[in-house]
């Protein structure tokens, strides 16, 4: 039966009192749900009938954690008296430190400030494959109902440190192993032994166990500052950019050295200081961010229902269409992979099988699980398996001919709900189906590289597409796991076309005689993974010639040209794919700078011949961050000025998911916002008057500028999409 949002009590004969937390869907920890359990735990401690509390979630789940929308709510208030006080006043005083025995009884799910909840009762009863957890630090927050006191206590502070920095969580079976778990029992049998469990404690034929007193997994302390130690060079490596990892192991570390309650009080104060950082305004958006693109006007609102897509066609077998095969096939989606000839559907089938033992090597997948996904996949050469298809991505190379001669022969012979979708990445999906009669149903599908791992799904329409289509795929991405964001039709759609000048900047500034790999280092100092040199390297420097046409057709007055690419390509180095490019790669082993490019780049300088007197300029990192990131929140400003998104978060989301721009720093609009429109502004309008027209600011820009106002906010109500 559905329970109300609320917290309920109910005291049966034997004397125990089972609260229940109940706030579909995952029993998050509003405020009138902290504010329910204070009141129940209290009324239970004071009542005579009750010898010992047992608390679970409703719906089969016990908690997932505090409600995420209050620190929203913070950050649009800047008032942190929004967070209820629950570290000491509820967990300390009324649970942990209840003179009546309290047990967690726990399945589904107890992650974030739900285990915090479990860890503070006298013990934890649960059901198999629950996931706990405690994500926090990645929404730029430490735990903070205890978190980082009581795990390290109770699983061991190697592996406490390890679950927290890492955001991993952990099954009931591992956590029953770790001893975070006390048992372990069939879901039927969950209260009756989480009952029995907290009246063996009140009889004191089991021990009355406060997590937060114990010391018997810390070790001695130069054992434990050996591992703190080791948890901070790993912070360092995973997040140089971060303040919350560094603050959660002083957090832990105080708690080791003054006990578990003053760690509380420090955890309580540090978690504060936290929610009003830059990095969790940063983090809490993108969160909010990625779900508001599951929203799109006049599709996900007019009572449309997706329909199941069980069998999928793949056309061509290369990088893209291999990698978009292997992520359908990891959802149980039956794939048809078509190719033009043996050869090639053999090494696409090949590719396929690569992809999934690479994921069963690194832990990501079991053998099981890979060879069941690898039953689901056929390889054929024509379109006779095409009858009976719910949807067809086409992933052939950039050619328009042989894109609209596969279109008109797709059309034909799939049924006539089928949908019809492109991977192109640079081909208006109009002139795609232009030799088509069925333009409603034409879609763009546009994966990320390598297309089993990137999460971003750009969902393309053009004015044709019906929105059931959409939804379709929206639904589709969702199966197979990855964020769909819904764009307009243009050349590069979102992601590529506002990326466009992020390559060009870059190549602007080496021909201006800034050293290539300081370039690269100062945008991985940036938060970036690699630079945008070293990402020319990975994509292949081939990709970037074949594209430069399409790109100056359409954006040509805006565009810098450098000989650089084609001087690489003329010296035999197409990035990683044949082991060099500006870098050395050898398997391995980490790519190396190669320092016999330098003969390249000074040919393209002479060529460009740009180098004010001839001398190369010198900047600053900071200036360098901003000569080539401005001219990309530039053309992002035109993106959203044409209507290509529904919203500036959708773009944030993009840049994140789909070219690694920080999340910690909230999306290139997010950032661009809080760096200041107005700087930016002017900042590139004396960047165009020494460097032209590269730099010149749009008119959304000048105006957002001049009015004072935030690139993010909506526009009134005109948009394309």
């Amino acid at each position: 039966m559905a329970k109300k949002i609320g917290v309920t009590m109910e005291v049966g004969n034997d004397g125990v009192a089972v609260i229940t937390i109940s706030n579909p869907p995952v029993n998050s920890l509003a405020s009138q749900i902290i504010s329910g359990l204070k009141e129940k735990f209290q009324e239970a401690n004071q009542r005579s009938d009750v010898k010992a509390i047992v608390l679970t979630g409703n719906g089969g789940r016990f908690s997932g954690g505090f409600d995420i929308n209050v620190f929203q709510q913070v950050h649009k208030t800047g008032d942190i008296s929004l967070m209820p006080e629950v570290s000491v006043d509820l967990v300390c005083n009324l649970m942990e430190d209840s003179r009546k025995p309290l047990v967690a009884a726990v399945e589904g799910l107890a992650l974030g400030g739900g285990l915090e909840l479990a860890m503070a009762c006298h013990a934890r009863v649960a059901a198999p494959k629950a996931q706990l957890g405690l994500p926090e630090l990645t929404l730029g927050i430490i735990p903070g109902f205890g978190g980082t006191q009581r795990l390290p206590r109770l699983v061991g502070l190697e592996k406490g440190t390890d679950m927290i920095l890492l955001s991993k969580s952990i099954s009931s079976e591992e956590g029953h192993k770790l001893g975070l778990i006390d048992a372990l029992v069939p879901p039927g049998d969950l209260l009756s032994t989480s009952r029995k469990w907290a009246l063996d404690i009140a009889d004191r034929r089991k021990p009355f166990l406060r997590s937060l007193h114990r010391t018997d997994k810390i070790g001695s302390l130069s054992e434990a500052r050996a591992v703190l130690m080791k948890a901070r060079q790993l912070a360092k490596r995973i997040a140089p950019n971060m303040p919350q990892h560094h603050a959660c192991i002083e957090v832990m570390e105080d708690g080791i050295i003054h006990g578990g309650y003053s760690g509380v009080l420090k955890e309580a104060e540090v978690f504060k200081q936290l929610v009003l950082s830059d990095t969790s305004k940063a983090l809490v958006h993108v969160f909010f961010a990625q779900r508001a693109t599951s929203k799109v006007p006049k599709v996900t609102d007019v009572g449309l229902k997706p329909r199941p897509m069980k069998k999928v066609a793949v056309i061509g077998g290369g990088l893209m269409g291999s990698g978009i095969a292997t992520a359908l096939l990891l959802s149980n989606i039956r794939v048809v992979l078509k190719e033009i000839n043996s050869e090639y559907l053999l090494k696409g089938i090949k590719s396929v099988e690569a992809n999934l033992k690479g994921l069963v090597s690194r832990g990501k997948l079991t053998q099981d699980k890979a060879s069941q996904a690898f039953s689901l996949l056929k390889g054929v050469l024509d379109y006779s398996e095409f009858k009976d298809v719910d949807m067809v991505i086409e992933a052939v190379i950039e050619n328009i001919q042989l894109k609209q001669k596969i279109f008109k022969e797709i059309e034909e012979v799939c049924p006539p709900n089928c949908i019809l979708a492109s991977n192109t990445s640079t081909i208006d999906l109009n002139v795609v189906g232009e030799k088509t009669n069925s333009k409603d149903r034409i879609v763009g599908a546009h994966f990320f590289s390598p297309a089993h791992l990137m999460t971003l799904l750009e969902i393309v329409r053009t004015e044709n597409t019906s929105a059931q289509v959409i939804l379709d795929l929206m639904a589709l991405g969702k199966a197979i796991k990855k964020v769909p964001v819904v764009v307009g039709n243009c050349i590069g759609f979102a992601v590529n076309r506002t990326f466009f000048p992020y390559t060009q900047a870059a190549h602007m500034l080496v021909n201006l005689g800034v050293d290539l790999f300081k370039v690269d280092s100062v945008i991985t100092s940036f938060g970036f993974p690699l630079g945008p040199l070293q990402l020319g390297d990975l994509a292949g420097h081939g990709i970037g010639i074949a594209v430069k046409d399409i790109y100056a057709k359409a954006y040509g007055d805006r565009m810098f040209y450098s000989p650089l690419t084609e001087l690489l390509l003329k010296s035999g180095r197409n990035g990683k794919i044949n082991g060099r490019g500006y870098y050395i790669y050898e398997k391995g082993s980490k790519p190396k700078p190669d320092a016999s490019v330098l003969s390249v780049v000074e040919e393209s300088r002479k060529l460009t011949n740009i180098m004010p007197g001839g001398k190369p300029i010198s900047v600053t990192d900071k200036e360098i961050v901003e000569m080539i990131l401005f001219p990309v929140v530039n053309e992002a400003c035109r993106v959203l000025d044409e209507g290509v998104v529904i919203r500036a978060s959708d773009l944030d989301v993009a840049s994140v998911l789909g070219m690694s721009f920080p999340s910690f720093r909230g999306g290139l609009l997010f950032w661009a916002d809080t760096v200041g429109p107005k700087y930016i502004y002017e900042r590139l309008k004396r960047l165009s008057e020494t460097y032209g027209g590269f730099f010149k600011p749009s008119r959304y820009l000048e105006e957002r500028a001049t009015k004072g106002m935030l690139l993010s906010e909506p526009k009134s109500s005109r948009s394309r999409l």
